[in-house]
């Protein structure tokens, strides 16, 4: 059995994955999250993709104005490969300008650049700019509903269909808390850049200051992102995120009475997490954490540790209890390959098995001489009469 305060300080550890075991047992301790007052919610740390509480999570709901975060998602996408710059000018349609709902105010002719209807989408949740956008894209708003749902099988996003840009009402238009999560999730880690645009708290075009919906940016410091929605059929959701003790989390609330309540009931899940959880990190991806013994080899043992860094978001207070055991394959026969999985380490918290990961070759062995093969393969036959 492996201490894990030892392992931690041969590993010098960061951020990465968590449990896939006996979540229930770790958080025995734990307070009832109370319910909210919502349709659907999921509270989910955002450097795991751990769900530390849910409620009708993978439920199909129309999301409203949350859409825009895919369609957000596409055109950053699209900045970072590009496929299209931010100063370039895109002339306004009739269609996007006759677009309703809520808007950025773009006029019909006119011609606005990808950066400021970037903004007016996130900022503003300007309806025109994101018809404006999916046009300049991909040619039509129908064509980039395509981007859409070909994006979200690419996030295993496995309860949404989009049928637009801007989320207005449609029976074949839904997504779910989870899935907003995971998008929520993807915007953070691959564009940190164009995350910043989510905190700004207003944006001024053609005049006219609008503020972002997102009232906890006014209300609580650590928030910095999302996105609001909102329609008679969806009522009103949000999802959101916040960074405390260089942890992050991120709330999806769907269906709130108000947006009074969307921004109270995201407050909750937030301070639950926050109050509940903590974020360890053990082992680094590449530190050797221990050794096997390899047969017919040029050396006789080989290096082995983690493909990706290794953290657990656990209950307050639970880490110190953990304990880790690494699970070796004593019949390894050369060669062996870096990459090659080995055995694994398993993280355990009072005899229940949290997580589990492979533990990998991190260097090469190629055979032995001749005589070393022979040699080897006398005893792995003794070895293997006796085990």
């Amino acid at each position: 059995m492996i201490d894990l305060k030892q392992l931690a300080r041969v590993a010098l550890v960061t951020a990465s994955v968590v449990f896939t075991g006996s979540v229930a047992a770790a958080q025995a301790a734990i307070p009832a999250m109370p319910p909210l007052a919502a349709k659907s919610y999921v509270l989910m740390d955002a450097a795991t993709g751990q769900v530390l509480v849910e409620h009708n999570a993978d439920e199909a709901l129309p999301p409203a104005s949350l859409t825009k975060l895919m369609t957000a998602y596409i055109a950053t996408k699209e900045i970072r490969n590009g496929q299209i710059g931010e100063q370039d000018l895109v002339t306004v349609s009739e269609k996007a300008w006759r677009t309703g709902g809520s808007r950025m105010f773009i006029e019909v002719g006119k011609q606005v650049s990808v950066d400021d209807l970037l903004h007016g989408i996130i900022i503003q949740s300007g309806n025109d700019a994101s018809v404006a956008m999916a046009e300049y894209i991909a040619g039509s708003e129908e064509a980039f509903a395509d981007m859409m749902n070909q994006q979200a099988r690419s996030l295993q996003l496995h309860n949404s269909s989009f049928r637009n840009a801007t989320g207005l009402p449609d029976p074949e238009h839904y997504s779910s808390a989870h899935d907003m999560a995971r998008l929520a999730r993807a915007i953070i880690d691959e564009d940190p850049e164009h995350y910043a645009i989510y905190a700004q708290k207003e944006f001024l075009w053609n005049g006219i200051r609008q503020q972002n919906r997102n009232l906890l940016l006014w209300r609580d410091s650590t928030v910095d992102g999302l996105k609001t929605g909102h329609t008679e059929e969806a009522g009103y959701c949000l999802v959101a995120s916040a960074v405390r003790d260089n942890m992050r989390l991120i709330s999806v609330v769907f269906g709130a009475r108000d947006e009074a309540s969307r921004a109270a009931e995201t407050q909750k899940l937030l301070t639950y997490g926050f109050r509940f959880f903590e974020s360890r990190t053990f082992y680094k991806k590449g530190v050797a954490l221990t050794s096997g013994q390899v047969w017919k080899g040029k050396q006789a043992q080989v290096d082995a540790g983690l493909a990706s860094d290794l953290s657990l978001v656990v209950p307050r207070g639970k880490a110190d209890k953990m304990t880790a055991e690494a699970v070796m394959n004593d019949r390894l026969v050369a060669p062996v390959r870096a990459g090659q999985p080995l055995g694994k380490v398993e993280i355990r918290l009072d005899g229940e098995l949290l997580h589990s990961a492979d533990l990998v070759a991190l260097n090469d062995v190629e055979q032995g001489g001749i005589f070393k093969r022979i040699w080897d393969s006398l005893r792995l036959f003794i070895f293997n009469l006796f085990n």
